[in-house]
């Protein structure tokens, strides 16, 4: 797999060539991909701002997420991570938004849900196409989010490219 740093500056090109802004949301990377993004130069052209709600209390009160998805789902959760990059292009001025949510470890598993575990969604046109994937890392804690960041990266610039360039 490629490099973060790598990843970062060909997701900021194709995000400049579309003219179209980015929002991230992230819960257990905990601002990497921000981190990564704003690393490149230039990238207040097309990197709009980022949000870490770590708590569920957060995710509702900064992006809208349902109490009730919370509860019957659980933030490690398709259903949330959805409304995770919906409210984050809602509360934003971004065109398109990646959300990231999952249990980095070493605690906080279950059989269900266990460590390394992580949702992603990548939306755009404010929530209305969405992909979401759910992988399963492993290692340790910085090595799931590590692991993370860069599947977050390579997959919005797959998601980005999908995006005709604006002339």
């Amino acid at each position: 797999m490629q490099k973060i740093e790598q990843l970062a500056l060909e997701l900021g090109r194709a995000l400049q060539q579309r003219q179209l802004k980015l929002v991230t949301v992230e819960s257990c990377t905990g601002g990497m991909v921000a981190e990564a993004m704003t690393s490149v130069a230039g990238s207040s052209e097309w990197f709009e701002q980022g949000f870490i709600p770590y708590s569920n209390a957060a995710k509702q009160s900064m992006l809208g997420v349902k109490a009730d998805s919370l509860e019957n789902f659980g933030a490690v959760s398709e259903e949330v991570v959805k409304e995770m990059a919906a409210g984050a292009l809602w509360s934003s001025q971004a065109d398109c938004s990646v959300a990231i949510t999952g249990i980095a470890g070493p605690g906080g598993g279950s059989v269900e849900k266990p460590v390394g575990m992580v949702w992603f969604a990548f939306a755009r046109g404010e929530g209305r196409a969405v992909e979401t994937h759910c992988e399963r890392f492993s290692g340790d804690r910085q090595a799931v989010r590590l692991q993370a960041t860069q599947f977050a990266l390579k997959q919005m610039l797959n998601f980005v490219q999908s995006c005709p360039i604006k002339i």
